[in-house]
C-alpha cells in the first residue's frame, strides 16, 4: 500500500522539481521518488569498472576474506 510523506522544500527547490517534473511530462511525486530511488541504487550498488577494479587487486580480496571469516567467528570489532 502506498503511503504518503510530508516534505518541507524551499520555494525555489519546489519551482525546481516542479519545473522537472512538467519537463518530463511526470508528477512531482514521480519525480521525486524516481529521484529518490536512483540515488539510492548509485550508493548501493557497484558499476562493472569498480567491480574489475575490486577483483583486480588482490591484496583487497584477501583481507576481504579475512573479514567475512572473522565475522562469521564473531571475532574483531565493529566500528561506528
Amino acid at each position: 500500500m502506498a503511503k504518503t510523506v510530508t516534505l518541507r522544500l524551499d520555494d525555489e527547490v519546489y519551482d525546481l522539481f516542479v519545473e522537472a517534473a512538467k519537463a518530463e511530462k511526470r508528477s512531482l511525486s514521480n519525480l521525486i521518488e524516481t529521484a529518490a530511488l536512483s540515488r539510492i541504487h548509485e550508493q548501493q550498488f557497484i558499476d562493472d569498472a569498480e567491480m574489475s577494479e575490486i577483483l583486480a587487486n588482490e591484496n583487497l580480496l584477501k583481507r576481504m576474506q579475512k573479514g567475512a571469516r572473522e565475522s562469521k567467528l564473531e571475532k574483531g570489532r565493529f566500528v561506528d
